[in-house]
């Protein structure tokens, strides 16, 4: 018997990480949202907590952040990459991808755990989200929860028309939407524990004590893994540009080394020391389901 519940929870640790490398992967494909699902899953968490929920419950709300952009695999390039402002055609597709990510895990054995989140993440309270503009207590609750994470993440994050907003402005942002682009109580914890820090060493970092670096050249992020080492290669996503991590006082830095990257420099790249310390992390999410 207990043989048979290692081997049953092996096969659904292997089914999350599945998706969490794809959701990975789909991040990759935009130069500008590294580190984007692990910031949300982090803030996620923390938030599930402090709003009473129990340690089960959080790590499941914030295996659900990881996972809430999976629909993006459905919008063209041409979009996502797009370095100027959307126009209203354009930003209607990008509305697809809550319905095409639930499209995606329909039949899945952990669907029921996430999809709510990845179907309703962009909802609002007063009823103009989309994609079904549900008003208030219609939305889910995980769903509102990773919404507020999701949209201050997007607040504090560089993109290619703007410099992210600072924490106190993007906290200020919210509070100002409460009850209507966010849920009262849930934004209204948020801002508080913004407001105390809680989220300090989550903005502008990729991972546990690994910050952001950019491309000096076009701007876009250049993720650290965790298995990341002196005088390895990684490229700019952008432009091609070949860098070098090197050590330095700060830790690993980027440093240009004048040379294009190779098309295998330029592959997009998994942290999977990363993805199997998240699976371990919410392995109790999944236990038993």
């Amino acid at each position: 018997m207990q043989g048979l519940r290692r081997e049953l929870a092996s096969q659904r640790q292997a089914l999350l990480a599945s998706l969490l490398v794809s959701a990975w992967m789909v991040e990759a494909r935009d130069p500008y949202t590294g580190g984007h699902l692990w910031r949300v899953a982090r803030m996620a968490h923390a938030l599930a907590l402090e709003s009473g929920s129990t340690p089960r419950e959080a790590s499941r709300i914030a295996m659900a952040g990881f996972l809430h952009d999976l629909g993006k695999v459905g919008i063209p390039d041409a979009i996502l990459r797009k370095p100027g402002k959307l126009s209203d055609e354009e930003f209607a597709t990008v509305k697809t991808h809550p319905r095409v990510g639930a499209r995606m895990l329909s039949g899945h054995p952990l669907a029921d755990l996430v999809v709510g989140v990845i179907h309703h993440h962009h909802e609002m309270p007063y009823g103009r989200g989309y994609p079904m503009g549900l008003v208030g207590a219609e939305i889910p609750h995980d769903a509102r929860l990773v919404g507020i994470c999701d949209a201050f993440d997007a607040m504090t994050s560089t993109r290619p028309y703007r410099a992210g907003m600072p924490i106190a402005k993007s906290l200020d942002s919210i509070e100002s939407a409460l009850g209507r682009q966010f849920d009262q109580a849930l934004g209204a914890t948020f801002v508080r524990m913004g407001r105390a820090g809680a989220f300090d060493a989550v903005v502008g970092h990729s991972d546990e004590g690994i910050p952001l670096q950019h491309c000096p050249a076009c701007g876009p992020t250049l993720v650290r893994t965790r298995s990341a080492r002196a005088g390895d290669h990684l490229a700019c996503p952008a432009c091609a540009a070949r860098f070098t991590w090197a050590r330095s006082e700060q830790g690993l830095q980027a440093l240009p080394t004048g040379e294009l990257a190779s098309a295998e420099e330029l592959e997009p790249g998994l942290d999977r020391v990363q993805i199997e310390a998240l699976v371990l992390d919410w392995a109790d999410a999944i236990a038993g389901h």
